[in-house]
């Protein structure tokens, strides 16, 4: 199979109806921080036995299509000493990985930060390759205040999105892009709309630029809400408007899918949410979800570090993703919660 139809193959598997992706790439600080709110001192050996007990969720298949990978993940055995890709692959998951090398000032740009990891990419996709991720993230972040972010952030961020997809393809790779529009501030969601709509404007010129197809590719946008400070918070039938509005401006019909990130939102907002997105009718793409705290919270809770606890971690796992699975189709009602 050439390149072109693995990427293809790979799409479609991906935006399958009524599924979405797990997030499940946090780096060593983030996963540190939710075993704290657990309980859990975030060892090696700790990190696998969860992930290991997750990605072994009975059925987890039936909802979850990719899961995203943190490097070390990716190197790990499961508990039955299998490698974790292969596990996903016997679910009928696609394992991914997260190639960032995380993010840090942009110079001569105050407030604003820019995403590091273009250095040895190729050859690091290559390994990745070989050990069967068949799709990669790159995340880059946008503050939002009255001045945030600049010109020289929202360009310099496009361009380094556009040059990490380019090469994930060249090697066979499906690109997910993801500029996140952090959620923290005291913004308006009009104000959420004018950044989002100009990050994403320029995030797609550079990705023409740089002769990226649009077709094997995924979007990963946060939704557009008021910041997380704000006064008044939006309902969903708000964030789904204002996001939907934005997204037919900006975003080509021809991208096949768009895979939320959570960023911030509860669980129950995150499913509600993008329900209401897709209760609003047809749209040119496949909307569907790419969560981490928001599908994985409730089972880091139920395990709280201990291998007794797996079934009901793995039951609050497989519950998320078969609500999510739900919204993604528009089908989710609150009563499912219960």
């Amino acid at each position: 199979m050439g390149h072109h139809e693995e990427l293809d193959d790979t799409v479609e598997r991906l935006i399958a109806a009524g599924k979405g992706l797990l997030a499940a790439d946090e780096s060593a600080p983030t996963i540190a921080k939710r075993f704290t709110a657990v309980g859990v001192e975030s060892t090696e050996e700790k990190r696998r036995e969860y992930r290991s007990l997750i990605f072994s969720t009975p059925g987890l298949g039936d909802h979850i299509s990719g899961v995203i990978l943190y490097e070390e993940t990716l190197n790990q055995q499961t508990l039955d000493n299998e490698p974790m890709a292969q596990l996903l692959q016997q679910q009928g998951i696609v394992p991914g990985i997260k190639v960032d090398k995380g993010k840090g000032p942009l110079a001569n740009a105050p407030g604003d930060e820019i995403t590091f990891g273009l250095d040895g990419l190729e050859a690091r996709l290559q390994g990745y390759y070989d050990q069967g991720a068949r799709f990669a993230k790159w995340r880059d972040v946008y503050h939002i205040t009255d001045t945030n972010p600049g010109q020289l952030a929202i360009t310099a961020n496009a361009e380094v999105l556009a040059r990490y997809a380019a090469v994930c393809q060249s090697l066979g790779v499906v690109p997910i892009v993801e500029p996140e529009v952090l959620i923290d501030g005291h913004h308006t969601i009009d104000r959420c709309e004018q950044v989002s709509e100009a990050v994403l404007l320029a995030v797609f010129e550079a990705l023409r630029r740089h002769g990226v197809v649009l077709e094997r590719m995924l979007l990963k946008p946060s939704m557009i809400t008021p910041g997380k400070s704000h006064t008044t918070q939006a309902s969903p039938e708000q964030v789904a408007e204002a996001t939907l509005k934005v997204f037919r401006r900006v975003v080509p019909a021809a991208v096949p899918g768009i895979v939320f990130l959570s960023g911030g939102q509860t669980p129950e907002e995150a499913t509600a949410n993008l329900n209401a997105i897709n209760q609003q009718g047809p749209q040119p793409w496949v909307l569907s979800f790419s969560y981490g705290r928001a599908l994985q919270e409730p089972a880091q809770k139920a395990w709280a570090g201990s291998r007794e606890n797996g079934p009901a971690a793995q039951a609050a796992m497989h519950k998320r993703a078969k609500l999510n699975g739900a919204a993604s189709t528009g089908r989710y009602s609150p009563d499912m919660e219960n």
